[in-house]
């Protein structure tokens, strides 16, 4: 993310009038449709378990905290690769691969992604993009002796969720898999400025037109509000209204899905979603809040809660679901977009 140095955590205080906030946050939109079975019991695979055991790779010391460009990087994009195969994804990078690459550094790096196709011959060619940074910041100054800065909840957290999104829409029956498709995109670079984010929107594996919609993860591990992710730029399309119904349907995850928290940081406008948000594609932004060890040795996998992650996973999987199974697309709030533009062109 392109992010202000923040390292804080709220305190119990500042927690109890955030969900004070929470609490008289309306939901807008009518009820939402049910999910077929097949959806309700495959996304109750998606446990802490599951989580733990992608976050314990992808944030290891063996990975050296994936900077781009760096053989962690690389390891993490294999990885990433092989669990798409296995949970049986259609590649949809470069030359029939998972991998897309492009020059930073003297060198070329990946981005990985893989595609689920849509099941409606009427809707399959229009595409959902749920994306996530696999990268970190690499080895950098030690502390306490600790000069490897893992990236567990940044972002192995949100890559950890998109894996489990990816497996579970991919092992529904033909007849119940969505009906737009979804193409699940791990992007490097991020760090240094959203650089695989940008080459991929403007060197697309598929056709950028195709694309209706962008759902971007990053951070959802952290637990300094253990119940609450929030769903930025909720306010600028037909996105926001459709997530907050499909959270609202769910109230066995005691999850709630909140409006931006830090509205002076300007998050919507600093992560991945503003490649797409150039392209004028509505995006949603899941986050799930800034803390001490933002950039810091200390962002491992004990200080992730790999349960969060698995809550914040399954409501992704509901909710990526229905914007691919609805019969109209996502859609811009007018003014949204008018200050989409204005603050993408530099209009402040």
């Amino acid at each position: 993310m392109k992010r202000r140095p923040i390292h804080h955590r709220a305190t119990p205080a500042a927690a109890l009038t955030v969900l004070v906030v929470l609490a008289g946050i309306p939901v807008e939109g009518s009820a939402q449709a049910a999910a077929p079975p097949a959806l309700d019991v495959l996304a109750a695979t998606i446990t802490e378990a599951t989580v733990r055991t992608h976050i314990a790779y992808l944030a290891s010391d063996a990975l050296l905290g994936r900077d781009t460009p760096s053989r962690g990087l690389e390891d993490a994009a294999a990885y990433l690769a092989t669990q798409h195969q296995r949970a049986g994804l259609q590649p949809a990078g470069e030359g029939g691969s998972f991998i897309q690459r492009y020059p930073f550094a003297d060198t070329m790096v990946p981005n990985v992604v893989a595609m689920i196709q849509g099941s409606d011959p009427a809707l399959r060619d229009e595409i959902v993009v749920l994306s996530a940074h696999m990268d970190h910041v690499g080895i950098g100054q030690p502390v306490e002796g600790d000069s490897i800065y893992n990236g567990a909840d940044d972002n192995a957290s949100g890559t950890t969720a998109l894996l489990e999104v990816a497996r579970v829409l991919a092992a529904l029956p033909p007849d119940q898999r969505p009906r737009r498709s979804v193409l699940f995109l791990h992007i490097s670079g991020e760090e240094k400025g959203l650089l695989g984010s940008r080459w991929w929107v403007r060197n697309p594996t598929v056709p950028i037109e195709r694309v209706v919609a962008n759902i971007n993860v990053d951070m959802v591990g952290g637990d300094a509000f253990p119940d609450t992710v929030a769903v930025l730029g909720a306010e600028y399309s037909t996105l926001g209204p459709l997530a907050h119904e499909v959270s609202a349907g769910l109230p066995e995850l005691s999850l709630t899905t909140s409006r931006d928290l830090w509205p002076q940081e300007q998050l919507f406008f600093r992560s991945d979603q503003l490649n797409f948000m150039a392209q004028e594609i509505p995006a949603l932004f899941f986050f799930a809040g800034l803390h001490e060890c933002y950039h810091r040795p200390c962002d491992e996998v004990d200080f992730v809660s790999a349960g969060k992650v698995a809550r914040v996973a399954t409501l992704l999987a509901h909710t990526v679901y229905e914007i691919a199974n609805r019969d109209a697309r996502p859609e811009w709030d007018p003014q949204g977009l008018a200050e989409v533009r204005r603050l993408i062109s530099g209009g402040g």
